[in-house]
């Protein structure tokens, strides 16, 4: 089973960004706000960074999946762009909130999550098919 190099390179580059924003708010992020912030608005970043954190590192692993059950056909291509937006919308807003404060950010975060939604979906449709996904 071959992979379609580009989507395992954007899947692996998801990777590396899940891991190390993860790790940059476990300590770098976290410490900061503990200094800086109430300890209830801290609490609430630690929190939503780490909501932003889990879905990366998950569908960063789904997509890796992906590049190797869609390789380079049709198959799967709405799939695929429904999640890698819907990732780097939803948690990119998320790590943007939290890194910023900027409130209006967490308003673009349900658009990812619906995109995500719906690369599940579209996923579970044409599972075991060959038609485009």
């Amino acid at each position: 089973m071959k992979a379609d190099p580009f989507k395992l390179r954007v899947a692996a580059m998801l990777g590396f960004l899940g891991v190390s924003l993860g790790a940059m708010g476990a300590h770098a992020m976290e410490a900061r706000w503990l200094a800086e912030l109430s300890a209830e608005d801290a609490a609430r970043r630690i929190d939503v960074w780490g909501t932003a954190s889990f879905y990366h590192m998950v569908h960063a692993v789904v997509l890796m999946v992906m590049a190797y059950v869609f390789p380079r056909e049709e198959q799967g291509r709405w799939t695929w762009g429904c999640m890698v937006l819907g990732v780097v919308i939803f948690s990119g807003s998320l790590y943007g909130y939290c890194y910023t404060g900027i409130r209006w950010m967490g308003a673009v975060t349900p658009f990812g999550g619906l995109l995500i939604i719906i690369g599940w979906l579209l996923l579970a449709l044409g599972a075991g098919k060959k038609a485009a996904v």
